[in-house]
């Protein structure tokens, strides 16, 4: 289980990133964190990653402190980042070195079929288009079989039909497994498609303003009633997260006027 507890950053010009975030993940499920600009949740995803450290509070995983990297966690991030003198597959399996090369080569090709990519091993990153060079990022982080995987926009820079495209794909890779996923994302829809429920947080400072149960069993279907209900529910919660917070009228202060 992942476990956040009154998490805050401040940094040293005095900026508040995230104030006392609290949030509890459980084993094999998938949340989406869901926000305006500005409100942490890129610098949630670091402190989860273990690349930078809170001010107060505390990461654990499985109770374990995450006080730096973590070989529980993996992390997709929004670029692939792969290595263009390696193939499809040696970047698949570039965190498997450790391992007996026919173990090695039996995950990795798993993982390459799983996001639709079995034929494309022994090409390298340049001749793949964006979309399947995120698919080897995916398989990259699924073959280390993670206990919690993080996602950072990973789908953002693509086009509406090759995202989708990519949620089917990164759910039958956890289908294998079941890892704790948190995904940050600016697209409800793709919240919705995803997730087994969504943290919307406020921004200035960071924190969380809702946390909604979808209810959605799996496979969903895209332009189904549940679907669009769940849509509306995290729509409407995104909206009051975005508006200013309004300040109750100070009563002395009110009985003094009157």
């Amino acid at each position: 289980m992942l476990t956040i507890e009154h998490l805050t950053k401040t940094y040293q010009d005095g900026t508040t990133a995230l104030s006392d975030v609290s949030l509890g993940v459980r084993p094999g499920e998938i949340v989406a964190l869901i926000g305006g600009s500005g409100c942490g949740k890129t610098t949630l995803l670091r402190l989860l990653s273990g690349l930078d450290i809170p001010t107060r509070g505390r990461i654990t995983v499985d109770g374990e402190p995450v006080d730096g990297p973590h070989p529980a966690v993996g992390t997709v991030f929004q670029e692939p980042r792969l290595l263009p003198w390696h193939t499809v597959a040696d970047n698949a399996g570039f965190g498997l070195m450790h391992m007996p090369p026919a173990e090695r080569r039996d995950r990795v090709a798993h993982a390459l079929e799983r996001v639709g990519l079995a034929e494309h091993a022994n090409r390298w990153p340049k001749e793949l288009s964006g979309g399947q060079q995120q698919r080897v990022a995916i398989a990259r982080s699924f073959v280390l079989h993670p206990k919690v995987l993080l996602l950072d926009e990973p789908f953002s820079a693509l086009d509406a039909f090759t995202r989708a495209s990519l949620h089917e794909h990164l759910l039958r890779l956890w289908e294998d497994t079941r890892p704790t996923v948190l995904i940050v994302t600016h697209d409800v829809g793709e919240a919705v498609a995803l997730a087994d429920r969504v943290a919307v947080m406020r921004p200035r400072p960071g924190r969380i303003e809702a946390e909604l149960d979808l209810g959605l069993a799996r496979p969903r279907e895209r332009a189904s009633p549940a679907v669009e209900a769940a849509t509306r529910r995290v729509l409407a919660a995104l909206d009051r997260s975005l508006k200013p917070v309004q300040k109750r009228p100070d009563a002395a202060a009110g009985a003094a006027w009157w």
